[in-house]
């Protein structure tokens, strides 16, 4: 499915009926990697997953922003009719549910943070992030794929789970270099989030992966810590990509957040 929003074209797959859950994906994947949940999913929930500006099937368009990212979201939800979704963000796509939530939260049904932080950068994030633009542009989008992969898998996956580790390098390889570069702007120029989590008032759930070096464990139940009401999991043999590397798991821990929230409604 394609939405047209602007001069740009935001890619999204739509399958499934039910309660509409959105899907944002991490950098620097594509939407692809929610295929483990909306297969899963889809049997009581319709899922959008949506590509971020420069991924999958959207081009890359700028300006890039994390606002930017969340206006799409809203534009793909009007091209799709619904008023109101369950937005499932992991890493950068927690940080792309931030600004939706702050920019238009009658969106937002409920939330779901997966391995994703609210503070800002430390200056040595902001260095790696300069150093991947020049890289990305250098020696392109394999490169900054080789590099990513430590960060985003744990370290059990990446010495038990070959197929995972090629199925993740294969997925950052297809990003567009404007794509790259642009959502790397993007994240160097993002909000500290901080401030916005004690504003959620929706059911919310906060997952992360025991193994995770990107976004620890400690900075998740730092969130859970400021969220109203909210919930924590934490995935044991899990890293950065908790719903890739533990699909399963990650899988019954949403499906019950979900039914609960249906309930409480």
């Amino acid at each position: 499915m394609i939405a047209h929003v602007d001069n740009a074209r935001i890619g999204y797959g739509d399958l499934g009926r039910g309660t509409p859950i959105v899907l944002l994906h991490a950098f620097p994947l594509d939407r692809t990697m929610w295929a483990p949940q909306t297969s899963a999913l889809a049997r009581e929930w319709r899922c959008l997953a949506i590509d971020a500006r420069g991924f999958g099937d959207s081009t890359a368009t700028g300006p890039f922003s994390v606002d930017r990212y969340a206006d799409d979201i809203a534009a793909v939800l009007d091209a799709a009719a619904v008023a109101q979704a369950v937005v499932v963000g992991l890493s950068m796509g927690g940080y792309v549910a931030f600004a939706l939530w702050r920019r238009h939260p009658r969106r937002v049904r409920a939330l779901v943070l997966a391995d994703t932080r609210a503070g800002e950068d430390t200056p040595e994030t902001r260095d790696r992030r300069r150093e991947l633009i020049q890289l990305a542009r250098s020696e392109g989008s394999a490169a900054v794929a080789e590099r990513q992969l430590v960060g985003l898998l744990g370290k059990t996956t990446r010495e038990q789970r070959p197929d995972i580790v090629q199925s993740v390098r294969a997925i950052a390889e297809r990003a567009s270099l404007d794509g790259i570069v642009g959502a790397l702007e993007a994240l160097l120029a993002r909000p500290d989030s901080t401030s916005t989590l004690s504003s959620i008032s929706v059911p919310t759930l906060i997952v992360v992966g025991e193994e995770d070096v990107l976004a620890p464990a400690k900075e998740a139940r730092g969130m859970h810590a400021l969220v109203p009401d909210s919930r924590f999991q934490v995935l044991a043999q899990a890293g950065h990509l908790s719903s890739v590397e533990r699909p399963a798991a990650f899988n019954a821990v949403l499906s019950e957040f979900l039914h609960a929230t249906e309930s409480s409604d």
